[in-house]
């Protein structure tokens, strides 16, 4: 069972995307705490918590973006730092979760990674988990320690709130997505698009169908990562096609590996707006990035205090 503490507040943070946490401590009106995490010579983490956390309601902040076994090996290094330090409770906070799309056997002899990382956080010792935009929600479920599962949903409502509504169609880019896209149709008060889409290998997509009216739409590409931009850039060019005015792409998490960046910039795409669940780079002209510190803030708070973190997006 969760221990229950009225410890005082503190917030941490890894290497993996300290502006974040500078930001979400900067809207609790705190500092982050002092914590040393740092590379012996042969690459091991070598960690130290500067200062007393014994009985403390302790929230470690570290995305685990790439490179991610790094980020991932030195979130559990930190959990047990501060579990032999004493914490009162241990609260990780993964705007990003990494290894989540391997959460099911989708072929013979392959792991489920999602389930592995849970495990790893778990037994490290964190009393729980708080996140954002999960590939999938039935990762919770891998956790056998409270999830708080957050949604960005709100910076793009935030975003697009001036769109004129009869214009716009939200686009679920595969059928997985569709609950995701849905319930953000459903908030801007638009129509709803599916495209029926195949992978004949890893990032790479072959789109087949699209489900629904885009011609002469204002499209937006709804989904929760962009990695390579393959599928984003495939779908975004066979709605054109179909006569869609304008595509816009919202997605929570910017991996933007390899030439991602490129190829947005050189596709029909008008703008991609992420968050700074990952780390804040130069993206290029057609790149904007949110930030989702004050949601991430906002819950802390509310976890602390014993208040719902449901009601926030109610």
């Amino acid at each position: 069972m969760t221990k229950l503490v009225n410890g005082d507040l503190c917030i941490f943070s890894g290497n993996s995307n300290l502006p974040l946490a500078q930001k979400i401590a900067g809207h609790l009106g705190m500092e982050l705490g002092k914590i040393r995490v740092e590379r012996f010579a042969d690459g091991e983490i070598d960690v130290q918590i500067l200062e007393s956390v014994r009985a403390h309601d302790c929230y470690i902040i570290q995305p685990t973006c790439p490179p991610v076994n790094e980020n991932l090996m030195e979130l559990l290094i930190m959990v047990d730092a501060f579990k032999r330090a004493s914490a009162g409770r241990i609260n990780v906070v993964v705007p990003y979760f990494g290894y989540a799309r391997a959460d099911r056997k989708a072929a013979a002899r392959v792991p489920i990674t999602a389930k592995l990382a849970s495990n790893l956080i778990t037994t490290a010792g964190a009393d729980r988990i708080m996140t954002l935009d999960l590939h999938a929600a039935q990762i919770q479920g891998f956790f056998d320690i409270p999830v708080d599962h957050m949604r960005a949903r709100s910076v793009f409502l935030d975003y697009f709130k001036d769109f004129k509504r009869e214009d716009l169609v939200v686009i679920s880019p595969d059928v997985g997505g569709v609950e995701r896209a849905r319930k953000f149709a459903a908030r801007m008060d638009a129509g709803l698009v599916i495209i029926d889409k195949r992978r004949p290998k890893p990032n790479e997509a072959v789109v087949y169908n699209v489900i629904g009216d885009v011609k002469d739409k204002v499209a937006i590409i709804f989904d929760d990562i962009v990695d390579t931009a393959g599928t984003l850039i495939t779908v975004a060019e066979k709605i054109k096609e179909q006569g869609a005015r304008e595509v816009y792409a919202a997605c929570s998490h910017g991996l933007l590996s390899r030439n991602a960046v490129d190829k947005i910039n050189k596709s029909s795409i008008k703008k991609l707006i992420i968050t700074d669940s990952l780390p804040i780079r130069d993206l290029g002209p057609k790149v904007e990035t949110l930030s989702v510190s004050y949601i991430l803030a906002d819950a802390i708070k509310r976890n602390h205090d014993g208040r719902s973190i449901g009601d926030m997006f109610n």
